[in-house]
C-alpha cells in the first residue's frame, strides 16, 4: 500500500471543487481546504475526513481513499445545502480528476447523510465518496 497519493488526491478535489462555475455560483467561492476562523459565510463547501485502504495488486501498488466533502448552510430548511451538494457531486463525479502522482481509477457516489449541525440553525451535509488509485 502506498498512501503516498493521498495529497495529489486532495489537491486535485480541492482543485475541481474551487474551480467550479455551478458551484461557485452557489456558495460565492467559499471552498475551504479546512474552514477559516472568523465569521464563515452562509453557504460553504469543506473538505472532511479521509481513510485509506490498501489495493495494491501484482501490478501496481494502490488504495482505496474514501473521503467526505461537507456542504454547511445557515438557512432555514436543506433547500440550499442540497443545491450545493448536487452541485459538488455533479463537479466531482462529471470527469475525472488528475492527479500530481498516481493515477484515478474510479471515483465513485457513496453515501450521503443531511442533519442539523449543532445548536439546530446550521444545515450539514456530509457526501462520502470512494476513489481508487494506483501508482503506475
Amino acid at each position: 500500500m502506498s498512501y503516498a497519493m493521498a495529497a495529489a488526491l486532495q489537491a486535485a478535489v480541492f482543485e475541481r471543487l474551487a474551480g467550479d462555475a455551478p458551484l461557485q455560483a452557489l456558495v460565492s467561492g467559499a471552498v475551504f481546504d479546512v474552514a477559516p476562523p472568523g465569521p464563515l459565510p452562509p453557504l460553504y463547501v469543506v473538505l472532511g475526513p479521509e481513510e485509506a485502504i490498501d489495493r495494491s495488486d501484482g501490478s501496481a501498488h494502490g488504495a482505496l481513499h474514501r473521503f467526505t466533502v461537507s456542504v454547511f448552510a445557515r438557512a432555514s430548511g436543506f433547500a440550499s445545502a442540497k443545491e450545493a451538494a448536487a452541485a459538488a457531486c455533479d463537479c466531482l463525479l462529471g470527469a475525472g480528476l488528475t492527479l500530481a502522482r498516481g493515477r484515478l481509477v474510479a471515483l465513485d457516489f457513496e453515501r450521503a447523510s443531511a442533519r442539523r449541525d449543532g445548536s439546530g440553525d446550521t444545515r450539514r451535509i456530509d457526501l462520502r465518496f470512494a476513489a481508487r488509485l494506483d501508482e503506475s
